[in-house]
């Protein structure tokens, strides 16, 4: 999946991962919360699809819990996205 940034003035595009810097350890979180509504879902919603417990997502959006491989493909599917985004 590739996302891309518009700057307010129109003059540049630049891929969302490096505007966002997602490859960043510390913004996994806001990835889960960007990628979770653009779905339309709640971290209670997320859990239900998942079975990952309500808390421990917010604690993974607010960078207090690590996600995991097993989370990360938990997500992954019920976020539509590749699950090496979260690791």
């Amino acid at each position: 999946m590739s996302w891309t940034v518009v700057l307010d003035d129109d003059s540049e595009w630049i891929d969302a991962v490096k505007y966002f810097d997602l490859d960043n350890p510390d913004k996994k979180g806001a990835f889960i919360k960007g990628a979770r509504y653009r779905e339309s879902l709640t971290q209670k919603q997320l859990s239900d699809k998942t079975g990952i417990p309500t808390r421990h997502i917010s604690e993974m959006e607010n960078g207090k819990r690590t996600i995991g491989k097993l989370n990360a493909k938990k997500l992954a599917d019920a976020l539509n996205c590749d699950y090496r985004r979260f690791l």
